[in-house]
């Protein structure tokens, strides 16, 4: 990778989301996208670094402190580009090399699962709308099948 791409000093989104910090994670809703997101610890620490001021090897550096193991810059922009296809990040990013750019099974299986602990994970889910949130039928309510209840279960034509 370029020296010049090391430089650069990636800047996490922060506006309409709400942030809920968790002991070795963090939660993320954002409110435009109607998306959870759930950063483990490594994506998180990247997450909360990346304040537009630290560069990407000066970030590979505190995780490397803060998790006592050998973090590649790789690493830093596996992260990044993980935060920034889920819109967690704001502007450009460095192109990732053919390393960063592997799924993390493909990274696990070359380096071992003892390395897979340090990879940054973000995990999305998309929130129901109000309208789809609404559409189950309350325990008691007439149903025909289980689909229409919030329970899953239609029992003799009522909702469990």
């Amino acid at each position: 990778m370029e020296g010049s791409k090391l430089k650069i000093a990636p800047r996490a989104r922060t506006d309409r989301l709400l942030i809920q910090e968790l002991a070795d994670e963090i939660l993320i809703y954002d409110l435009d996208a109607n998306e959870a997101h759930c950063l483990n610890q490594t994506a998180a620490m990247v997450w909360k670094l990346c304040d537009g001021k630290t560069t990407i090897t000066q970030i590979a550096k505190v995780l490397e402190t803060e998790t006592n193991s050998i973090v590649d810059n790789e690493v830093v922009l596996m992260a990044c580009h993980q935060l920034a296809k889920r819109r967690l990040m704001q502007g450009d990013l460095p192109t990732m090399t053919a390393w960063s750019r592997l799924s993390r099974r493909e990274v696990i299986r070359r380096l071992g699962t003892a390395a897979a602990v340090s990879l940054p994970l973000v995990s999305s889910i998309v929130a129901p709308g109000v309208v789809q949130a609404a559409t189950c039928r309350p325990s008691g309510a007439a149903c025909t099948t289980g689909a229409q209840c919030c329970s899953s279960v239609c029992n003799a034509g009522h909702c469990v």
